[in-house]
């Protein structure tokens, strides 16, 4: 039962059966009702985050930023650069080293996913999303990232990549 409340995982990331995500309940309404408020803030803070990240990697060809339309706006739930020939298990080891939490929220494409597996599809038959899932971590991303917190995550990740 616990893991079909928690997206069919029992290992995070890993969904053995459709789940849900259904914990709502009235005080965290009441909250987020409030912070509903803030939403605006919320948004251009993290838009402002992403923003350096886009700045302090611009010159980098071993990261690649996330793309961005000019008729469109993007809230930034997570940064998640595609990494070009670097060793993300010992990038990420060393951002957390350091204490910078790296994250890879999708390290199973979604056809290779138990929950949802089919006869109908293989192994290579997604090769984009397959790759990604091989290429790709997000940084920190949030609505209180400071200047210094974010020159000290961008300068880590270079220092690596360097």
């Amino acid at each position: 039962m616990r893991a079909i409340s928690n997206h069919g995982m029992v290992v995070r990331y890993y969904h053995d059966m459709v789940g849900v995500n259904s914990r709502l309940d009235s005080i965290q309404a009441a909250v987020l009702d409030e912070k509903l408020k803030h939403l605006d803030e919320y948004c251009a803070n993290r838009l402002s985050a992403a923003d350096y990240y886009d700045a302090a990697f611009a010159d980098c060809d071993k990261l690649i930023t996330p793309a961005r339309t000019s008729y469109s706006t993007h809230v930034f739930h997570q940064y998640t650069l595609k990494l070009n020939g670097i060793n993300r298990a010992e990038l990420i080891k060393q951002l957390a080293d350091k204490g910078i939490p790296a994250m890879i929220y999708y390290p199973v494409p979604l056809h290779l996913q138990k929950a949802y597996q089919d006869s109908r599809y293989k192994a290579g038959d997604f090769p984009v999303a397959e790759k990604l899932s091989e290429c790709v971590m997000s940084l920190p991303m949030h609505t209180e990232l400071s200047i210094e917190q974010l020159e000290y995550i961008t300068k880590s990740v270079l220092e690596f990549v360097s």
